[in-house]
Formats: C-alpha cells, structure tokens, sequence
C-alpha cells in the first residue's frame, strides 16, 4: 500500500497563449508553484490517460511525443493538414486525423511511438464526438476496435499488421463504447429509425458474442421532454430504469472510482442529486441545489456536486461514507473542474476561448476552502497531470503529511470572503435555499433530436448507465400545447353532451 513519504509528486499542465509550461504541483513553496518545465510554444496538449506520454501540437504540421518520467522529447512527427490527434492510454500510439482530398487518400493514421512507423490506416470522412477517436483502445491496450458501416472490427491491441481480427455486425449502429478496465465488453448505440425505437446493446468482445440489450424509448414518452437513465449488467443479472425521484433532465451521471456506487444530478432547477449502489438502491440523497456537474474523488467517498456553464457556480463537497457536507464555495464562470490524482484538492480553471475574460485557476482543499488563486489574460488549459490514485496514501494521511498552506486572493472580492467563511462550516444539511439562475439544459441545444449516449462503464466493466433524452423545439412545444388545449375541449363537450335514454 503506497504511504505519503512513496507517493508520486504532482505536476499541473498550464497552456497560455504563447505555449505550455509545467508546474511543480501543491503544496507550493512560499506560496507559489515552481517550473518543472519551462514554457514551450505550441498549439494543444494532451496527456495520455496514464500520463505516461504528452502530446505536443507544435503547428498544424507538427507534433512532439515527451516521455514524461523525464520531459524530454522523444519523437517528433510531421503529419500535412493535421485536423485532430490523440495518444493511445498507455502512450504507445499516437492516432492522428488528416484533411482529404479524395476517399483513396487515407487519412486517419495509426504511428508507433517508439519507432515513427506507421502501423495502421483507414479513411474516415469527417469526425464528431461520437466517432473520435477512430480507433479506440482498453486501458491496457490490449483491445482495440473501430466503427464501420453497419459492423464493429476488433483488433489486437499489440499487432495491427494483420488488420482486424473479427467483425461483429450491427445494422445501423452509430457509436460505440469499449469497456476500460479490462477491455472485455462493447455497447453499441443504434439510433431511432422508421419508427423502430433506438436501442443499445452490449457484446462480449470475442467472436461468440452475446448480447444484452435496452431500448432507449419504448414509449416515446421523450418526445415530451423527459430523460431516462438505464442501467444495465453484462451477465443479464439487471436492466431496467434507475428509479429518479423528480422530473426534469439528467444533468450528469458518474461512477465512482470504486465501480461499487454511482452518482446522478437530474430534475428541474433546482435539481437533485442522489447516490445509488449497483443495484440502483438509493444510497444517500445529497439534497437540492443549482447543480449539473459531479466530481468523484479518487481516494475516497468524497463527492463534489457543482453548477457550471450557465450556473453560479456553487460547489458543494460531501464526505458520503460519513453522510455529511464538508463544505460549500463557489467557483464562478469555471470551464473545467478535476481532483488532483492524490485526491487532496480539487482545481477549476475558467479559460478561452468559451471565456476571454477573468481566466483564472483556482485550487482548493478537498473541503472547499480556497488553497490559491492565479490569474491570467489569456488561459486555454489546466489540467492534473495524470497519475494511478493507487500510487498515493489515503487523503487523510496525506493531509498530515504537509502543512497546509493558505494563500491569500491576488484580487480578493467580497464574494471570495464569504465563501471562504461559508466552507469553514460543516453541516449535514441542504445548503441554503437560493433562487436558482435561469438554466438551459445543455440537451436543449439539440432540438427535437434523440440523444442515447453510454455513460463510462463501471472501473469493473460489468455494470453499463446508459442516458436518452429528447428535448422539444419552441414551434414543437407550441403544437404539443394545441394538441393537449383540443383534446381538453372534445373531452369536456363529450362529458357535456346529453346521453341518449
């Protein structure tokens, strides 16, 4: 078991307009974070999951691969037209996708970071959310898969000279979703179609594959705005709907670290959140606020429920195991939010460019009291370097460990004050009832669409959350209320007609 004195230091990646440096993470020397690297130019960044390998966008050209046990360059690569390009979890390939000229150019490639070489490619026409990365990876690479018309191709994640391995069809299937840890299973999302309810279904990843299945609306009761959440088990054991105790849409769903509990904001502003175990018990409800975003603490039950985007930006933390409210603060205007891998402090950031003013980062204790604030002209990422939590003591031998030190807003506010008083006092109840922000859902923004998306896996692979919701246009809601006003009257002049004798 990893002690403080074994553990790992931490590193934060800051990316500014003129390039990224790398500080020494907390605690911070008088007060301020030390350069563990010095400021490199470049375009984007991106840490591979086990923060292994970073990799450098230098220009829309060139790329750079650091081995990050001693920040040094390890590879450089020139890839003409470079659209999009990301590391596999374990930093071995670098996939990279490329403007097309014509479908005989192949313009998604797949490099051996070690060698440069090129070990696979393929020729996508563009690429969404859904579909990037093409090849997608387990966590220890030994799986690898890719999405094609009407099937999915298994690959063996050490050898792509032989192409792919076996194919599973899936008629119509528009996404998928590899189980991590191990790579055993895969969730295919099939959309809505004539009529035919949209559906995801789960497959070993072998070629005898058996599946499990849930529709996504069986009712088309989404049509009206509803959300629904899922749940189900690779071995058949359960399927059906996690049982959500207020209407509204589903804001965020995580699993903890664990894989043994997971967490759900949902409901009308202002909205609800609740833990439930695998067997979708509720667990612990954490009471109401103005909320859309759920933390999870690596190390242990500790849970961050935030409101961001269009929100205020409160912070609530909850010690779950203990059934208490740590603390509450805000972070206002934050664009990203993530617990250190130690799980001592929890940093936001507000960048560009979704925001061009006041960028910030801010970290703070795991009980919500402020730790340090810098601000910036330009910020476009912060981000933890990656490491196991498995590596790291328990949080609260690791608090013992250091002193904590408390620095002082560079541009204090009177809002930053009362926060800070504000988090200092631990309570097991609601925080205060305040008069929620007008909100937009972020499943407004597609209108009238169905949305099915598979939310992580649980860290164990057998247990699958899959989120649906159709949110109406304004000229839909409008009709739906004329058909419910003309319904109402033929009623009401059928209860009024006299009957016959």
């Amino acid at each position: 078991m990893a002690t403080a004195a074994s553990s790992p230091p931490l590193h934060i990646l800051v990316r500014e307009l003129d390039g990224f440096s790398l500080w020494n993470g907390p605690p911070f020397a008088n007060g301020q974070p030390g350069i563990k690297l010095e400021r490199t130019l470049c375009t984007n960044t991106n840490f591979c999951k086990d923060g292994s390998r970073l990799m450098v966008i230098k220009s829309d050209s060139m790329i750079g691969v650091y081995d990050c046990r001693n920040f040094k360059e390890i590879r450089n690569f020139e890839i003409p037209n470079l659209v999009m390009a990301t590391l596999s979890p374990c930093g071995t390939y670098l996939q990279t996708f490329q403007k097309s000229s014509t479908p005989q150019e192949k313009n998604v490639i797949l490099w051996k970071v070690e060698s440069g070489e090129s070990v696979y490619q393929l020729f996508q026409k563009n690429i969404t959310k859904m579909t990037w990365p093409s090849i997608r990876f387990s966590s220890d690479e030994a799986v690898a898969c890719r999405l094609a018309t009407n099937e999915i191709q298994f690959f063996d994640g050490c050898d792509f000279s032989k192409g792919f391995n076996y194919r599973l069809r899936v008629p119509g299937v528009a996404a998928v979703e590899l189980s991590k840890n191990p790579g055993s299973h895969v969730a295919a999302y099939v959309a809505e179609s004539k009529g035919v309810p949209a559906s995801v279904q789960i497959f070993a990843c072998r070629e005898d594959q058996q599946s499990q299945s849930s529709d996504v609306d069986k009712t088309n009761q989404s049509y009206y705005g509803e959300s629904k959440l899922n749940y189900l088990t690779t071995d058949g054991t359960h399927e059906g709907l996690v049982p959500l105790r207020k209407e509204g849409p589903i804001h965020d769903v995580q699993w903890s670290y664990s894989g043994s509990e997971f967490a759900v904001v949902y409901g009308f502003m202002p909205a609800k959140a609740t833990i439930f175990d695998k067997k979708c018990n509720p667990l612990l409800e954490l009471g109401t606020g103005p909320y859309n975003t759920i933390r999870w603490n690596p190390k242990r039950g500790i849970i961050c429920l935030a409101g961001f985007g269009n929100l205020p930006g409160d912070m609530a933390f909850w010690d779950y195991r203990e059934k208490k409210q740590l603390g509450t603060t805000k972070a206002e205007c934050s664009v990203t939010s993530e617990w250190s891998p130690n799980g001592c402090y929890f940093m936001t950031a507000t960048t560009a460019p979704r925001l061009q003013v006041d960028n910030c980062i801010k970290i703070f204790h795991h009980n919500g009291t402020l730790f340090f604030k810098k601000m910036f002209d330009k910020l476009y990422q912060a981000e933890w370097k990656p490491e196991s939590p498995e590596r790291f003591g328990e949080v609260a031998e690791l608090i013992k460990s250091v002193d904590s030190l408390k620095v002082e807003d560079r541009k204090p506010q009177g809002q930053t004050a009362k926060s800070s008083q504000n988090s200092s006092k631990v309570t097991s109840t609601n925080m205060p009832a305040q008069k929620p922000a007008a909100y937009r859902p972020p499943q407004a923004k597609n209108a009238a669409a169905v949305q099915a998306e598979v939310i992580n896996t649980a860290p164990n692979s057998q247990c699958w959350l899959v989120f649906d919701s159709r949110t109406l246009s304004k000229n839909a809601l409008r009709n739906k209320k004329k058909r419910e006003k003309q319904r109402e009257k033929k009623a009401a002049e059928a209860g009024s007609a006299p009957s016959d004798s």
